[in-house]
């Protein structure tokens, strides 16, 4: 697997590319598909609201959606990382479809989401997630996020964290 910080450069056999609008049927898709899987609920209304307009909750206030895809197209994940304030952003939607699992790709897409909140000039990546994630949070502890109190949680997570940048 190679890395790469040039937007839409084929890496090995996938590519990381921006999502836009277009994208968004097909990103509430797979991502209501993994949350399902893992007994969680979708919530379009209030939580998940953000994915019915991506360019706007996300690219629009200063922040980056992005789509992890394979050289057919096909959605293996997704990542956002949408502003809090100045100095706070928030990790947002990142899955991986269960078959690029187990592959690094986690860790690619968290490592290249934290190098660009630094760029953009964020202190701090917080995330809420579900205890049922347990891969996704052994990546976060190990990436050196840690557990933090959370002021207010989504319906369906249980857990907060924070990095440090």
């Amino acid at each position: 697997m190679q890395h790469s910080d040039k937007m839409n450069e084929p890496l090995a056999d996938f590519v990381i590319r921006p999502a836009s609008n277009a994208d968004r049927s097909r990103v509430k898709a797979f991502v209501f598909g993994i949350l399902t899987e893992y007994g969680l609920s979708p919530d379009a209304q209030t939580t998940d609201a953000d994915l019915e307009d991506i360019e706007e909750s996300y690219i629009k206030r200063g922040g980056c959606f992005e789509l992890l895809e394979d050289m057919q197209g096909q959605l293996l994940g997704t990542v956002g990382l949408y502003p809090v304030d100045a100095e706070i952003c928030e990790l947002r939607k990142m899955y991986l479809a269960p078959y690029a699992r187990g592959r690094g790709w986690g860790r690619l897409l968290l490592e290249r989401t934290v190098s660009q909140a630094r760029q953009l000039g964020f202190k701090h990546v917080t995330l809420e997630t579900a205890s049922v994630l347990k891969e996704a949070i052994r990546l976060y502890v190990s990436f050196g996020f840690r557990e933090t109190p959370a002021k207010h949680l989504s319906a369906r997570c249980d857990q907060a964290y924070i990095l440090d940048l």
